[in-house]
């Protein structure tokens, strides 16, 4: 497996196990087989394993406590989430510290590697027109950012129950670029990494979303990328696997990725796997997130990996299908960042 330093932090393996499918979010699986591919992970090498509360209502992260519960393997880091919406601005400090506390006993562990803010950031009078609901659970704004946020989770730092934390870089692209330029800043970036260049039903706001331009400004201030969505949520699998409705965000971009679709069986190869081995080596990311839920997706996507890069004439032409939002690139500042 191969290693690279995330942000400033330490060395991680280029492959992350998620917690999503450990949690069942990614299709059905048990209890018995997600503890097993949690062991195949980090016996094949995987050394970072991102997990939350909300995968499975705390089942991915049982999952993890059952596993290691006798005692985590040396080198292996965990990071856990919690998300804030505007119901809970009174107290914010008081929510993040019950959660990752909660969270480290399910996990059987004195600290969190990393704590992760589960929601969208937005500037204060941003209105989120396509799901107004979304505000009250799942939306900090700016200065609740800035002035509660970032405090509480420097303040759990130095409590000692998180080494570090981060932030999920789907909210509104120029809040999350401003995120990763401020101070204090994250240490990391969950950013979107597939060839679509789609959050798909992360996507609550109308603006383009451009994952590449928040990866690059993360690498331009030192800020450690954890890529997801590498499949987009099974829209650039052969199959999605399971039920979706027709007008749901990942069945129209399954339907978008037709083409791709057709190029993989011209190669002869899987598209989950094309997928994953194009995701791995875009520029910028550190660690891949996988969202596999049993020992053959897990295993698949290692093989995937060991194989190395993808093959720069693959690349080229499934960039010539154009399939990705094409937006424009973001100026550059007088100082060379973003």
């Amino acid at each position: 497996m191969e290693m690279r330093k995330l942000g400033k932090l330490w060395p991680v393996s280029a492959l992350t196990l998620g917690g999503g499918g450990l949690g069942q979010i990614w299709g059905e699986t048990s209890r018995e087989e997600a503890v097993a591919t949690l062991r195949l992970a980090v016996e094949r090498g995987i050394t970072l394993i991102d997990l939350a509360p909300l995968y499975g209502r705390g089942e991915a992260e049982a999952v993890a406590g059952e596993t290691f519960g006798a005692g985590w393997p040396d080198g292996v880091r965990v990071t856990t989430k919690c998300m804030v919406g505007q119901r809970h601005l009174a107290g914010i400090a008081e929510r993040l510290e019950k959660s990752v506390v909660r969270s480290l006993s399910t996990l059987k562990r004195e600290q969190a590697d990393i704590f992760i803010l589960h929601s969208n950031i937005c500037p204060d009078d941003y209105v989120y027109g396509r799901d107004p609901a979304f505000e009250d659970y799942g939306v900090v704004p700016w200065s609740a950012f800035v002035n509660e946020v970032a405090p509480a989770f420097e303040a759990l730092k130095e409590k000692g129950l998180i080494g570090n934390w981060g932030i999920t870089g789907t909210g509104l692209p120029r809040s999350i670029m401003d995120a990763l330029r401020g101070t204090p800043k994250p240490a990391v970036v969950q950013a979107v990494t597939n060839l679509l260049d789609s959050p798909g039903g992360m996507r609550r706001y109308e603006e383009p979303p451009e994952p590449r331009n928040i990866i690059r400004t993360a690498k331009n201030n030192d800020v450690g990328v954890m890529g997801i969505r590498a499949v987009q949520a099974g829209a650039l699998t052969a199959a999605i696997d399971r039920p979706l409705a027709a007008d749901d965000p990942e069945v129209r971009d399954y339907e978008k990725a037709a083409p791709f679709r057709t190029l993989c069986r011209d190669l002869g190869e899987d598209p989950a796997i094309v997928a994953h081995r194009y995701a791995l080596h875009m520029q910028g990311v550190d660690t891949l997130v996988l969202g596999v839920k049993n020992r053959a997706e897990l295993t698949a996507i290692l093989d995937a990996e060991a194989r190395g890069p993808l093959e720069e004439e693959t690349r080229k032409r499934i960039d010539a299908l154009r399939l990705n939002f094409q937006m424009p690139r973001m100026p550059i500042d007088g100082d060379g960042t973003l």
